[in-house]
């Protein structure tokens, strides 16, 4: 039986923290776009996405020291893995060398199919529901991230390989987030990021001698930015979004990745003088209204339910928080 009491303070105060979760993550995502385009002039993509993870993962292994964190119980460990193989490792090289392959346009088109593939797999694998809202905040947020890619595109080509690699980081992010979220109801955000991190380093362990390469010849603010990376759009945001994942379901958490591309777009102007076009604002304030839909709840008659608790059917429906991260030319995956 539908329990419809009032929402309780303690419940209000935990779909806020998760809102807040979500919200540190977009924006710190939103800023890796700023530093990839500064570092990667400087870093190959394989050299980059390792020394971001191994960081990153210096980063997280610290923190759960000082925490007392032990292993992640037994059955958190598949997800854990298959996160770190396909998220941490897989998804951020593949996107950083596709990215270098095809124009913003091309880019933001294939790379913002991922949050569809996540309401797609999340529906599929772990029985996420798909209200009309949602798949239409989707629909209007993906014509503005793409809408903002094309008004971004220098006017560059596109290459079949670079269409592919795209292709395959989108459903390695989507792959990624749907096997995480049944980590996140064994262990902690801090524990998943953590091993995620350090699983994705290892698997990006054969650009090691590139990494050496590029460092001694790279100036010091690329460095930084490097570093820059490593510390918070990876071991922050990876662990706010973790605590936002545990607590809403993933088809929710993808669709609200939209609003990155909004940010990047003002980013982008702050910090590197790129003064957007109407068509780009255009886009921009598509990709919010998508969010805005796509997390809206239709007017009832009844109290909100209130959530059972993390991870549950009735906590991911009640809960709030999600969050996603730019390609580095206007896409919407985390990067």
């Amino acid at each position: 039986m539908m329990n419809t009491s009032p929402v309780t303070p303690p419940a209000r105060r935990a779909r806020l923290l998760a809102a807040g979760a979500a919200t540190v993550t977009v924006g710190l995502w939103a800023s890796a776009f700023v530093a990839i385009r500064s570092a990667g002039a400087s870093y190959s993509p394989g050299a980059l996405a390792l020394g971001r993870l191994l960081t990153g993962a210096l980063v997280l292994g610290a923190v759960c020291a000082v925490r007392g964190e032990g292993l992640p119980p037994r059955g958190a460990w598949r997800g854990i893995a298959i996160s770190g193989v396909l998220w941490f490792g897989f998804y951020m090289i593949a996107l950083n060398w596709g990215e270098q392959q095809v124009d913003a346009g091309t880019a933001a088109l294939v790379v913002n199919i991922g949050p569809i593939l996540i309401a797609l797999l999340g529906a599929r694998l772990l029985g996420d529901a798909m209200p009309p809202r949602l798949l239409a905040g989707m629909a209007v947020s993906f014509a503005g991230a793409v809408t903002v890619g094309l008004s971004m595109s220098g006017g560059g080509g596109s290459s079949a390989l670079g269409v592919v690699l795209c292709l395959l980081a989108a459903v390695a992010y989507a792959a990624g987030v749907v096997a995480q979220k049944p980590a996140l109801g064994r262990a902690s955000s801090l524990q998943v990021t953590t091993y995620g991190c350090l699983i994705g380093a290892v698997v990006c362990l054969p650009f090691a001698g590139r990494l050496v390469h590029d460092a001694a010849a790279a100036p010091l603010p690329a460095t930084l930015d490097m570093v820059y990376l490593g510390v918070f759009p990876t071991a922050l945001a990876f662990t706010t979004w973790g605590y936002a994942l545990a607590r809403t379901s993933a088809s929710r958490m993808g669709a609200t990745t939209y609003a990155v591309p909004a940010l990047v777009v003002l980013m982008s102007w702050l910090f590197l003088d790129e003064v957007p076009g109407l068509l780009t604002l255009a886009g921009g304030v598509l990709c919010l209204a998508g969010v805005a839909v796509s997390r809206s709840r239709p007017r009832r008659g009844t109290a909100p339910t209130v959530a059972s608790g993390p991870g549950t059917a009735s906590g991911a429906g009640a809960a709030a928080g999600s969050a996603g991260a730019p390609a580095p030319d206007a896409g919407a995956g985390p990067v």
